[in-house]
């Protein structure tokens, strides 16, 4: 089984360690932009263009499924991404988790791109899964950028601002944006719970992993031998996992993995 994942840079690294998680023996490609990044202030129409070059630079490869791990091309570019590769190669968007983190009651905040934080996108998600439901819509920016470059000094900057726009009742935080859960234990220390309970991180990585599993028809094996490879490319060329990527635990487990190859 070989799954394909995809986003502008390391967002989509939460997804792809739940993924490597849950079947350790999946041939995983990896397919950033480091030329395009960042996505999130391209137009539409522009992101969906580089979409759907990094996209076809992992469908090369074969993959039997593709995660698109980014909610932004998932707003932007997932029509079209299946309309170019489906039913052939199954494609799973991220959506943030809204209806899980609202199945607690609230009160809670979603944590997001300025560009994404009030989009009808999201305010759509909240009307059909969070009504009756207090939620505090909360822009994070510098946020993603920051956990990017894994610059430790703005990724605090940008967490404390965000949590300063966290009403004090807010008992659940949804991450709206992939970047922020390689971040997740600091945004939990900078967000007091008001109770007894500790804040709840509602993330998508693995709700992600699992539905491309369903998709395939496949199971959960967690207990698999690791013999899965993984293969990188940057915009469309063989290369390695970013420097960055490896500051985090995500990107540890996957440097621990079977030696990368170029797939045929």
């Amino acid at each position: 089984m070989k799954i394909a994942l995809m986003d502008s840079g390391i967002g989509l690294l939460a997804a792809t360690a739940a993924v490597r998680r849950l079947r350790p023996d999946a041939d995983l490609v990896l397919s950033l932009d480091p030329d395009g990044m960042p996505w999130g202030p391209r137009t539409p129409a522009d992101l969906t263009r580089r979409a759907l070059a990094v996209a076809e630079a992992a469908a090369v490869h074969r993959p039997d499924a593709l995660i698109v791990g980014c909610n932004t091309a998932t707003v932007h570019a997932l029509t079209a991404l299946r309309a170019r590769h489906e039913p052939d190669l199954p494609v799973v968007g991220t959506v943030p988790a809204i209806k899980p983190a609202a199945a607690g009651g609230g009160p809670l905040a979603i944590w997001a791109t300025p560009a994404t934080t009030g989009s009808p996108y999201q305010r759509d998600l909240i009307k059909r899964f969070a009504a009756g439901v207090t939620v505090t819509e909360v822009p994070c920016p510098g946020l993603a950028e920051a956990v990017e470059r894994a610059d430790d000094t703005a990724i605090d900057e940008a967490v404390a601002a965000a949590a300063a726009l966290t009403p004090d009742d807010v008992t659940t935080v949804v991450l709206g944006c992939t970047h922020y859960e390689l971040v997740a234990d600091r945004i939990r220390a900078a967000v007091p719970s008001p109770g007894p309970q500790p804040l709840a991180l509602h993330g998508s990585a693995g709700a992600v992993a699992a539905q491309a599993l369903r998709r395939l028809g496949e199971q959960p094996a967690p207990d698999a031998p690791a013999t899965g490879t993984l293969t990188v490319l940057l915009s469309g060329r063989p290369g390695g996992l970013p420097d960055a990527a490896l500051t985090y635990p995500e990107g540890g487990l996957l440097q621990a993995a079977v030696p990368a190859r170029t797939a045929q």
